[in-house]
C-alpha cells in the first residue's frame, strides 16, 4: 500500500487535490483534523501546552484558544520551536497508527494520502512512500486568500512568505500538481498522477 504525502502552501489547492484524491479511492488522513485531536483537554500535549504557555491560553471550556496561542508562537521563534517540539512527535506517532490501521482495513492495498501542509517542514517524510506538492503562483495564492479568507494583499503576502516557497517544497516532489486554471485542468492532472502509481 503505497503512502502519499501531499502538501503545498497556503490557499494553493491541497484540499482540493485532496477532495479528488478521496473520489479516485485514496484513503486520506487529514493533518489538520489530528492536530485538532492532539490539542484536546487532557491530552499529554494539552497538558504540556498548558505547562509551557500558562493557563491563560485557555477557553471557558478548557480547550486551547488555538487564535491566542498563534498569535504568541506566529512572531517567536523560540516559542513556534517549543510548541512544534510538543505537537509534532506526537501527530507523527498518530500518523503512524492511522497508517496501519488503514493498510489493515484495506489488507495493504490501495493508496493512503497524508495530506499536511507542513510535511516537509516537521519532517514527516519518513512515514511517505512519495510526496505530492501542489503549486499555485503567488498572484492566484493572494486573489484567493483575499476572497476566501478576507485578508488584504499585504496580509496575504505575509501569510505566503512565512512558509517554505513552492521552489522549497518542489525539491522534495516526486509529482507537482498545478493549480492556476480551472477545477477540470486540476482534475486532469491529479488523475494522470494517479494513473502513474
Amino acid at each position: 500500500m503505497k503512502v502519499i504525502g501531499l502538501t503545498g502552501g497556503i490557499a494553493a489547492g491541497k484540499s482540493t487535490v485532496s477532495e479528488i484524491l478521496s473520489k479516485l479511492g485514496a484513503e486520506i488522513i487529514d493533518a489538520d483534523k489530528i492536530g485538532h485531536q492532539i490539542y484536546l483537554p487532557n491530552t499529554e500535549a494539552w497538558k504540556d501546552i498548558i505547562a509551557t504557555f500558562g493557563d491563560d491560553i485557555l477557553l471557558p471550556d478548557k480547550t486551547v484558544n488555538r487564535p491566542k496561542l498563534g498569535g504568541i508562537v506566529f512572531n517567536d521563534k523560540a516559542a513556534l520551536k517549543k510548541l512544534n517540539q510538543i505537537v509534532h512527535p506526537r501527530m507523527y506517532k498518530k500518523f503512524e497508527e492511522e497508517i496501519e490501521i488503514k493498510r489493515k482495513k484495506n489488507k495493504n492495498k490501495g493508496v493512503i494520502v497524508l495530506d499536511a501542509a507542513i510535511l516537509i517542514e516537521a519532517n514527516w517524510l519518513p512515514l511517505v512512500d512519495r510526496v505530492w506538492v501542489v503549486v499555485a503562483d503567488q498572484d492566484t495564492v493572494i486573489d484567493r486568500l483575499c476572497l476566501r479568507n478576507g485578508f488584504t494583499k499585504e496580509h496575504a503576502r505575509s501569510r505566503i512568505s512565512s512558509q517554505l516557497s513552492d521552489e522549497e517544497r518542489k525539491r522534495y516532489a516526486d509529482v507537482v500538481i498545478e493549480n492556476n486554471g480551472t477545477m477540470t485542468e486540476v482534475e486532469q492532472r491529479v488523475y494522470e498522477a494517479w494513473k502513474r502509481i
